[in-house]
């Protein structure tokens, strides 16, 4: 018990040193469960924000300047802790680097996730802040009219400092991701930890306006999942001459069929800059027409997160079994040995199965984690992206952010169906 004692004294010093100012708010609560080994076992590492939602869905149309009836509920929310939560429902165990407030909001955060007996050691808890909330009008149809974002919280105090008390968990990580909620400075730090180990780094772009932060990380940056917007501000922020132009989609269903291709070559010159300032894979979301796969210089970015990722794989090894078996590997295993080998750049149509809408809030973020915890349990590009599309679906046929329960056997039989339908595009000069 002494020698218990006088390590958390020794650590509750290092916390409060003056240059950590920062912390001084921080729950004390915390400090028993703060240090975490760098010898355990290596689990993905999300960085970003956890956001109470509070989402308006009226009964009818709404009205401008009156009240409508319908119905409004508080729901777990951030694109960081979305991703979380779906992760570890796909089996994935991975750890949360975040911040909340000593409020209603941050109190009810922390009672959900430790219901969920998620990992608490990166929360941090301060005093005198408001933890993020974001408040959403949605119509019938569960389609976004408006929302008010309060996430200051996110950007001001998750800072370079927090992140670096977590480096070891970093450096074993088989992945990073961080979303554009953080500071810019609290970015690059989290790229440098993660580029000293060579751990791949995955950015979420969030919106179109923060998504220009990636133009100071580009470098760091592995995987990137923007929506059509959100790529042509990401190539707009990289490019001095700012040629990129927003993509007007039409809503015929027919057009829409036979202009896939149409559609990619638009965006194929934005596509192609970030691949060629070194992104080796770019999921870009189209919406209820599923996502553009793009990849290239693949191998090296799959050998270190296999080579980082050989005790995790073992604890998701549910996903990898049960995916395999819906969806062999063989299947396309001579494209992806080709692709291997070639410094070219590729990309697939994977369309979006048809789903019963509930709610389009939280599918982005399930589409992220059901990719990552592909990626994590040893699956192939081809098969996490489409296990992230399937993932996607039961998050807009639920109306939490992310689903109560995640059936692999579902997720695996539409997976397969996804990738049947899936279609290589044309990526020439």
């Amino acid at each position: 018990m002494d020698a218990a004692q006088r390590r958390l004294k020794s650590i509750s010093c290092h916390i409060l040193q003056p240059e950590n100012s920062f912390v001084h708010g921080i729950d004390s609560n915390l400090l028993l469960a703060f240090h975490k080994s760098p010898k355990s076992s290596p689990s993905p590492v999300v960085i970003g924000g956890m956001v109470l939602d509070i989402v308006a869905k009226p009964d009818t149309h709404p009205y401008h300047g009156t009240t409508t009836p319908g119905n409004i509920e508080y729901v777990s929310g951030g694109v960081a802790r979305n991703v979380v939560e779906c992760m570890t429902k796909l089996g994935s165990k991975p750890f949360m680097i975040s911040v909340v407030g000593f409020d209603m909001a941050g109190d009810l955060l922390l009672k959900l996730w430790e219901s969920a007996e998620l990992p608490t050691e990166g929360l941090l808890k301060l005093k005198d802040i408001s933890t993020p909330v974001v408040s959403n009008i949605f119509d019938c149809k569960g389609e976004l009219i408006a929302g008010v974002a309060s996430v200051h919280a996110v950007e001001n105090f998750l800072s370079p400092d927090w992140i670096w008390k977590f480096k070891h968990c970093i450096y074993s990580a088989p992945i990073l991701m961080v979303d554009a909620n953080l500071h810019p400075e609290s970015l690059e730090a989290a790229c440098h930890i993660a580029a000293k180990s060579r751990t791949p780094v995955w950015f979420e772009p969030v919106s179109v306006t923060k998504s220009a932060r990636i133009a100071s990380i580009v470098d760091y940056i592995t995987c990137a999942s923007p929506n059509e917007n959100e790529l042509i501000a990401m190539a707009n922020a990289l490019s001095s001459e700012r040629r990129f132009s927003f993509v007007q989609r039409h809503t015929n269903t027919e057009k829409w069929l036979s202009s896939v291709q149409s559609l990619f070559d638009l965006l194929k010159p934005a596509i192609r800059l970030l691949l060629e300032r070194g992104i080796k894979l770019l999921i870009v979301t189209l919406g209820s027409d599923g996502v553009f796969v793009c990849f290239r210089d693949v191998a090296d970015f799959l050998k270190d997160i296999t080579m980082k990722n050989k005790e995790a794989i073992d604890h998701n090894r549910q996903l990898l079994k049960i995916i395999n078996k819906y969806c062999p590997p063989h299947h396309h295993e001579s494209f992806l040995r080709s692709v291997l080998m070639s410094s070219g750049s590729f990309a697939f149509h994977l369309p979006a199965p048809d789903a019963s809408v509930v709610s389009l809030s939280g599918a982005g973020d399930c589409l992220v984690g059901g990719i990552l915890s592909s990626l994590c349990s040893g699956l192939d590009i081809m098969q996490s992206a489409a296990v992230g599309v399937a993932t996607a679906k039961a998050a807009v046929e639920a109306f939490n952010n992310v689903p109560d329960e995640i059936s692999l056997n579902r997720i695996a039989s539409e997976t397969h169906k996804i990738l049947s339908a899936a279609k290589q595009l044309v990526f020439d000069a």
